[in-house]
């Protein structure tokens, strides 16, 4: 695992790991971050929409859906951390447009793509640009936060849920219809983001500037490495846990839906339209709740509680599906906030690290877990996966480990 030491104090340190912040929340700044958050997260989103329209045009297997999957997400995986880790040393205000670009040439890359490999190839330019965006982003988010670091995460991490809510309904009304080359139209989406993030590394960067004057010391906690060291690795497997399950349903949901009772595609990307805002309204509960009640309650409550839920779901009616969804995207969405939070209070001044490795950790896990689930799939079936996921929210009980606020007192 990375270097999760405090960076030390020196020349070359980067005002990003010290800066108090700022006396009051800087919401202008957070909806910049939030809106760029959500046109990434469209992107990203829109190529899980469109699956099943590219099985049908390419012959695609389930594990060749699967493999899609693992190569944006892979990429983001791998890159996210070292990502994090570079800029927490040397911030880079305008990577956010920079990562932008890229996921608008990936766009073009699926709209026009004529085989296989070209698909695979535009799936990891959006990767990319999700690895150099979240980081950053989740840095200024941090630093326009205000001290209110739930509340702030939440807003920020909203943006991208509200995205990958509106990738499936786009598609639906967009690209089914009117075929791939209509992926070309999110490209001014794309070119708004670039503007927005833009606005938002000038505002970053002059705000590292202010603060170079003003450098304190980080709080600091009394845990050792080796706790922090337990703690970060007990949060990567309750991430892991969380985007297993809901891999499944990105990838798979609609399949599920139009095998099992026999919907439309449209009539499927409505279904997964509304598990993904359930999700939303979970992301946006979930950081506000952290910061009242402490992340690791709201852990608790989003890991485990939502066991029952994912069990009963693979035996429900159609009516049943729909609400089990939206209870079980609420309650398990809640948790990344708090998640984030809590590991960024853990290692303090290593915000991008953390950032890379757990949106990162999202992306890759999920990534992996599409691609396993594809094969399970085209063995078992679609309704197999979801009797097989069901029991992921049981390593929840892995939260007994994570320090208590006794334990996390700074100094």
């Amino acid at each position: 695992m990375s270097d999760l030491s405090p960076p030390a104090a020196s020349e070359d340190a980067p005002p990003a790991a010290v800066t108090p912040p700022p006396e009051k929340t800087t919401w202008l700044i957070l909806a910049g971050v939030s809106l760029g958050h959500m046109f990434n997260d469209v992107m990203q989103s829109l190529l899980a929409a469109i699956y099943p329209l590219l099985k049908a045009e390419f012959a695609l297997k389930f594990w060749q859906i699967g493999f899609l999957t693992l190569a944006f997400q892979g990429t983001a995986s791998l890159l996210q951390p070292a990502v994090g880790a570079v800029t927490d040393r040397r911030p880079m205000p305008m990577s956010l447009p920079i990562g932008m670009g890229s996921s608008l040439i990936g766009l073009v890359a699926l709209s026009q793509a004529a085989s296989y490999p070209m698909l695979v190839f535009g799936a990891m330019l959006i990767g990319f640009g999700s690895a150099v965006f979240h980081p950053e982003a989740s840095r200024v988010a941090r630093l326009a936060s205000g001290g209110r670091y739930g509340t702030a995460q939440s807003f920020f991490q909203v943006g991208g849920n509200a995205g990958t809510a509106l990738g499936p309904l786009l598609a639906a009304f967009i690209v089914v219809p009117n075929g791939r080359g209509s992926i070309l139209w999110f490209t001014v989406m794309a070119m708004v983001g670039i503007l927005v993030l833009t606005r938002v590394g000038r505002w970053y960067g002059a705000y590292m500037r202010a603060s170079a004057a003003r450098r304190r010391p980080l709080p600091m906690h009394n845990l050792s490495r080796e706790r922090v060291r337990l703690a970060i690795v007990v949060l990567a497997l309750l991430t892991f846990s969380k985007n297993i399950y809901t891999a499944s349903i990105t990838s798979y949901y609609t399949f599920f839906l139009i095998d099992r009772f026999d919907l439309s595609q449209q009539q499927s990307q409505l279904m997964l339209f509304v598990f993904l805002a359930a999700m939303a309204v979970g992301v946006l509960l979930g950081g506000p709740l952290g910061d009242r009640f402490r992340p690791i309650t709201v852990i608790w409550i989003s890991i485990l509680g939502v066991l029952p839920f994912t069990l009963m779901l693979p035996h429900a009616g159609l009516v049943g599906t729909g609400v089990l969804t939206v209870v079980i995207g609420i309650v398990i969405a809640s948790a990344f906030p708090a998640i984030v939070v809590f590991a960024q209070e853990l290692v303090p001044g290593r915000v991008g690290l953390i950032a890379g490795i757990f949106f990162g950790f999202a992306f890759g896990m999920g990534g992996i877990a599409a691609a396993v689930l594809g094969v399970i799939a085209d063995r078992n079936g679609v309704a197999y996966v979801y009797q097989l996921c069901a029991w992921m929210p049981a390593i929840g009980l892995l939260t007994i480990f994570l320090p208590r606020d006794a334990e996390m007192r700074t100094r």
